[in-house]
């Protein structure tokens, strides 16, 4: 099944809007494709979304997405930082009802409500193809727009506090960005485990959000020395890990904050990628460690996946960790959206609606 151009829209340097007709349904289907790096010429003319049928190990849904969550990996791929096969849809963060599966599905079925954070790329759309084995099911008292605002964020946030390190009651920890999508989760979280949590901000709002939900200490690095802060916080006993989303502008600084055998958790690139460096410096600051991990690891298998994603589901329908969506766009505003977020003026979450 395929679907005629019928309107193009250029969006800010290499996305363009797209509406689609689908033959089969008559409806128009709206997508952000990335052609370009550079240029962001549409060369796309054709897309198949129904599920296909070869054999029972593709097993692959058709959803109808009802809300996307947006994610600095998807500005990563954009700008060229990770390298994708172009063109391509962005977004792999999504909620959606299933209209349809392919051969060999067993475990979903027409009218579920699924949720993915881990499918790389494709869910900027009105509708997409997902592999059954990156979807889970959501369940009732989660609604459509928190379950796309949590997947990839609530899942990393799950895997920094509960696989990388495993936060107690004894920690004092650091998390950079805490006013962020993850960092919001990941506060509340291991404030909820008994850490004592030490977030960085950029802004006196910023830091107000971040108080609200888990951060005992709060460090506007745009005013003070965060790495001064922290030794005067712990008395100068520093931190057995530190959390950095940030990347290039925390670095190597956050190893300052960290104890004898302390653990630094690079796990994003906010202001660039951390710059290479010896690894004699981790020997020279306490024989520290560092680690450098990824959700799709965490949740490479069907089994994991639902176990990770069941436990962010528990947290959240409980009320240890809440939900702060505070930014919806239109699809057709993606752009926007990527350009207030790599500006760092967005909080929480962020949702294109299609």
């Amino acid at each position: 099944m395929f679907f005629k151009l019928r309107q193009k829209l250029l969006f800010e340097q290499n996305m363009t809007s797209v509406s689609l007709e689908n033959a089969q349904y008559g409806k128009k289907l709206r997508l952000v494709n990335v052609i370009d790096i550079k240029n962001g010429f549409q060369v796309l003319d054709r897309k198949s979304i129904l599920p296909r049928e070869k054999n029972k190990k593709d097993e692959i849904l058709q959803t109808s997405i009802t809300a996307i969550g947006v994610n600095f990996i998807d500005t990563y791929q954009r700008s060229g930082l990770y390298k994708v096969e172009l063109p391509y849809i962005p977004g792999g963060e999504m909620c959606g009802v299933v209209e349809a599966v392919g051969r060999g599905v067993d475990s979903f079925a027409v009218g579920d409500r699924v949720a993915c954070g881990t499918a790389g790329r494709g869910c900027y759309a009105e509708r997409t193809n997902a592999a059954a084995a990156r979807l889970v099911k959501v369940p009732k008292g989660i609604s459509d727009d928190v379950a796309a605002a949590i997947m990839l964020k609530g899942m990393t946030a799950q895997y920094l506090c509960r696989q990388v390190y495993r936060v107690d009651q004894h920690d004092t920890i650091l998390v950079h960005a805490a006013a962020g999508g993850v960092g919001l989760i990941l506060c509340q979280w291991a404030s909820a485990l008994g850490a004592t949590v030490i977030g960085t901000v950029s802004s006196t709002a910023k830091a107000k959000l971040a108080k609200a939900n888990g951060c005992t200490h709060v460090i506007n690095y745009t005013q003070k020395d965060f790495v001064k802060e922290v030794k005067r916080i712990t008395k100068g006993t520093l931190l057995p890990v530190v959390y950095d989303s940030i990347g290039a502008s925390t670095f190597p600084a956050s190893l300052d904050c960290l104890h004898k055998f302390g653990l630094f958790v690079s796990y994003g690139n906010a202001s660039g990628p951390v710059p290479a460096f010896s690894p004699a410096i981790l020997a020279q600051k306490g024989s520290l460690y560092m680690t450098r991990p990824t959700l799709f690891d965490f949740v490479d298998t069907p089994a994991t996946l639902q176990q990770v994603a069941g436990e962010l589901f528990k947290v959240v329908k409980n009320g240890t960790v809440n939900i702060s969506i505070n930014q919806r766009y239109p699809l057709a505003e993606a752009a926007q959206a990527h350009i207030d977020l790599q500006a760092r003026k967005t909080t929480g979450s962020i949702l294109l609606i299609p």
